[in-house]
C-alpha cells in the first residue's frame, strides 16, 4: 500500500529525495495500514538538527479509545546526521522546501519519501501540462499507427 502526494509533483520541481522513517504513536500505525492518511498539506521543517513533519493528517483509529492522538500533530522524521545537514543547507541557502512525496511500507516499517523542492510558477505548471498532453498525443498516434 502506498499513499502519494500527487499535488507535490504538480506544484514543485523536485531537486532531491530522501527516504526516512517516521515516529508514530499509539494506534497511528493501524490507521496508516488502513490507508486513512493524507499528505496533501504537509511539509517538513528542520529544528534543533532534527526534521519534523507538520500537518500530516492521520485519521484516528475507530476501534481504539484512549490511545488516539491528535490527527495533525507534529511528527519526527528519522534521518542520518549528514542528510539532515545537507537538507538544512539546501533550505537555508537555496530557499527550498521539504515536501513529503509518498508514504509506504518497507517490510513492517513505515517510510516517507521526502523531497527537497522548489516551487513552480503558473507558467511552469502550464508548460508541464502542455508537455504531458503532447506525450499523450504522440503515444496515441503511435498506438493507432501499428
Amino acid at each position: 500500500m502506498e499513499i502519494e502526494n500527487r499535488q507535490a509533483r504538480h506544484n514543485y520541481f523536485i531537486e532531491d529525495t530522501y527516504e526516512c522513517g517516521i515516529v508514530l504513536k499509539g494506534t497511528e500505525i493501524k490507521s496508516v495500514r488502513a490507508g486513512k492518511c493524507n499528505l496533501r498539506d504537509s511539509y517538513g521543517i528542520v529544528k534543533n538538527n532534527e526534521v519534523y513533519l507538520l500537518n500530516m493528517f492521520i485519521s484516528s483509529y475507530k476501534e481504539a479509545s484512549i490511545y488516539n492522538v491528535s490527527e495533525t500533530r507534529t511528527r519526527k522524521l528519522l534521518l542520518h546526521k549528514k542528510e539532515i545537514k545537507k537538507i538544512k543547507e539546501d533550505i537555508e541557502q537555496k530557499g527550498l522546501t521539504l515536501i513529503p512525496l509518498k508514504l509506504y511500507f518497507k517490510g513492517s516499517n513505515v517510510k516517507i519519501e521526502l523531497g527537497v523542492c522548489k516551487g513552480k510558477k503558473n507558467y511552469d505548471k502550464r508548460e508541464t501540462i502542455k508537455q504531458r498532453d503532447e506525450k499523450r498525443e504522440v503515444a496515441k498516434l503511435l498506438k493507432n499507427r501499428y
